[in-house]
Order: C-alpha cells, then structure tokens, then sequence
C-alpha cells in the first residue's frame, strides 16, 4: 500500500483530501505545520507527498527544499495564488508539480494518480536505463550520470529526460509532454514544462558538447546528439 504525506494548515481541507486517498488505496499520512511534515517524512517511507505552500513553522517551500537534498519523492505543490510567482518558485525548489486553490479532490486525485502511473510504469521496466554519448540515464534510481558525474533527480525531470532522449530529433510540443508524462486527465499549466526544462539543464551541466534539449521556437521542445562537436 503506498503512503502519501498530505501537509496543509486548514483541518478539513486534509480531512477531504485524506477520505478521497484511503479511498484510492493510499496509507495516509496528515501534517499541519512544515516542521509537523518534516518529522513524518523522516519517520516514515513516504510514496508521494502533497504540500501547501502557506504554513506555519515552516512554509511549503522550504519542505520542499529540505526533501530534495536527500529525496526523490514525487511532490506536488498547493498554492492559494494563482499567479505564476509561487507556481515557478515551487518547481524550481523540486516540486513536480502544482494545484491552485480552490481545487475539486477529484482534480487532485487526478494528479496524485498521473505520478503514481509514472511511478509504477519505471519500477515494472526494471532494465530501462538509457546511455547515449557520455550521458546514462537510469529511471528506476531518478539518477543521470554525466563522465561518471551522478545526478540526482526529480521523478519528474527523469522521466522528461528518458522520453526526450528515447526519440532523438523528434520535438516534442508541450501539450503533448503533458500528455504523454501527466496524463491526459491533466489540468494545469503547459508552462509547467518550461520550468522542469529549465530546472533540468541547470542539473546537467548544460550546455554540453555531444547532446543538448534545444527549445524549438514555436513548437516545443527536442534531444539531439551531433555527430561533431558545435
């Protein structure tokens, strides 16, 4: 049975939420301040964690923050502010993904379900690691390593990299990485992509002289690898 850690101030907002998880067949976990969040992440093995950004001790960014210095863990973000401020600065702390209040629980059980899909699809590949040029890109770890330099990645930034780097030259738009890693009961923003793309050449010593992600203006996004050096 997974678990899920669901971290938010309001009491019957993760009452709600955590009647609709047990109902998917998640082991719950309720956290009321960040350092509440902190102390049962550390406590327990924890599958998937949805986190406010609005709380006390400690905010959602900043136990978004301390997560990815030691995990992995798909993280979505909740956020009272529909503007793009606290959507950017979640997925540039690791999140991988975000929800604006006011929210349907189905809605969020959509996007907890599209992660745990993603989840689910590396661990039944056991042998899905990808080497092109000096790059390895191993999925069932979140890890790429570059001239033996390892990695560490988000869920989300490694499944974006082994299915851009899986269709080299192909571009790839952004409604359909959507599609194709969120799902396509997926609702959010498409610029979410932008953000994981940019996080994720930061991560990989980017640019770099065999292979690049290049952002192809007005179509989206494609792995190339050139035969010589630029």
């Amino acid at each position: 049975m997974p678990t899920i850690l669901i971290a938010d101030d309001h009491v019957d907002i993760t009452r709600i939420l955590a009647d609709y998880a047990k109902n998917e067949g998640y082991r719950v976990l309720i956290a009321h301040d960040g350092e509440e969040a902190l102390r049962l992440f550390q406590e327990h093995q924890v599958d998937q964690v949805l986190l406010d950004v609005m709380m006390p001790k400690k905010d959602g960014f900043e136990v978004c923050r301390t997560i990815r210095r030691t995990s992995s863990v798909p993280i979505i973000m909740i956020t009272a502010r529909g503007d793009d401020f606290e959507r950017i600065m979640g997925l540039d702390y690791g999140a991988d993904d975000y929800i604006v209040k006011p929210f349907s629980p189905s809605e969020v059980m959509a996007r907890i379900r599209a992660v745990q899909r993603r989840v689910n699809k590396v661990e039944e590949e056991s042998d899905n690691r990808l080497t092109i040029e000096n790059l390895e890109i191993i999925p069932l770890e979140n890890v790429a390593i570059i001239d033996g330099n390892r990695i560490v990645l988000t869920r989300t930034e490694v499944d974006l990299l082994h299915l851009l780097a899986s269709n080299p030259e192909r571009v790839f738009t952004r409604d359909q990485l959507l599609d194709l890693l969120w799902g396509y009961d997926y609702v959010g923003d498409a610029r979410t992509v932008d953000s994981h793309i940019k996080r994720l050449r930061s991560k990989l010593i980017y640019p770099h002289p065999t292979w690049d992600i290049n952002t192809v203006r007005g179509r989206g996004y494609q792995f190339v690898v050139f035969e010589e050096s630029p």
